[in-house]
C-alpha cells in the first residue's frame, strides 16, 4: 500500500513503476488542479516507459524537489546513464510546473510566509 513516505521519511508526490506497470500518486495532494495531476501522470509514465525502472517525484523537508530513479538488480537492460540525462531533460522542460509544484508545498503543506516585494 502506498503511504506517501519514502524509505527516509521525505513525501512522495507521485511515480510510476515499470516492472509493475502501475502509476502512484499521493492523495495527500488530490487538491492540485486536475490538469497539474494529468501532467505528473504522463511525466512519470513516459519516463518509464522510455527508461524503465522506477520513477518518483519527491518533495524534501525544505519543500524543494527531487526527481529519482531506480532499478531492480536483475534488470540487465536498464540504462543508467540514459536516465540520468532524462532527468535533466524533464527538470529543464518542466521548470515552470516544478518550481509551481515546490511553491504550492511550501504554502500549503509547511506553512511558509512567503515574502513579498514591495
Amino acid at each position: 500500500m502506498f503511504e506517501g513516505k519514502d524509505e527516509n521519511g521525505r513525501t512522495v508526490l507521485c511515480g510510476a513503476n515499470a516492472y509493475e506497470k502501475k502509476y502512484y500518486f499521493n492523495r495527500k495532494f488530490d487538491g492540485l488542479p486536475q490538469s497539474v495531476k494529468d501532467e505528473l501522470h504522463i511525466i512519470c509514465v513516459l519516463f518509464t516507459e522510455e527508461v524503465g525502472g522506477i520513477f518518483t517525484i519527491v518533495y524534501e523537508g525544505d519543500g524543494s524537489i527531487v526527481m529519482e530513479t531506480s532499478f531492480a538488480p536483475d534488470d540487465f537492460l536498464y540504462d543508467d546513464i540514459s536516465s540520468g540525462l532524462m532527468v535533466g531533460e524533464v527538470r529543464r522542460k518542466r521548470q515552470e510546473l516544478f518550481e509551481a509544484l515546490q511553491l504550492y508545498y511550501q504554502v500549503f503543506v509547511l506553512h511558509m510566509q512567503m515574502e513579498t516585494e514591495e
